[in-house]
């Protein structure tokens, strides 16, 4: 693994999953659970190019490693924690980035969760079928 003397830690969350982001100096390769991300999210190029949409902003692709702890959750709502967490990084490595980050909506959580499923009822919302007769 890269020397991880020194590196920049946040956390990104979505929906029900957690990304831990570390940020160090290197050549660009981004590590998700100890697998390349190329190989995390194979199916999905559109995937990866949303982790990368911090660095494609602000110029920085290939300069910094990326290694990332990630847990529940679907794909989407890693991707989405991961983007965050990095991005969260980045304003931690230097204050001034948080401008143009925000501008482009890269720092704000998604607040949206699951609702919960309630007493009586099929579903969060969903109710059992009205019979007239």
């Amino acid at each position: 693994m890269a020397n991880l003397k020194h590196y920049f830690y946040a956390l990104g969350r979505r929906k029900s999953a957690t990304a831990r982001v570390r940020v160090l100096p290197g050549k660009g390769t981004i590590t998700i659970n100890g697998m390349i991300a190329g190989d995390y999210f194979a199916n999905s190029k559109a995937m990866l190019h949303e982790i990368n949409k911090p660095f494609v902003l602000l110029d920085m692709q290939g300069k910094y490693d990326v290694t990332v702890v990630v847990s529940g959750g679907g794909h989407a709502g890693q991707v989405d924690a991961i983007r965050l967490g990095i991005a969260k990084a980045l304003t931690v490595m230097d204050e001034d980035l948080k401008s143009t980050l925000r501008r482009a909506d890269l720092l704000g959580r998604d607040p949206r969760e699951k609702e919960r499923k309630k007493f009586g009822l099929k579903g969060a919302r969903k109710q059992r079928q009205f019979t007239k007769r």
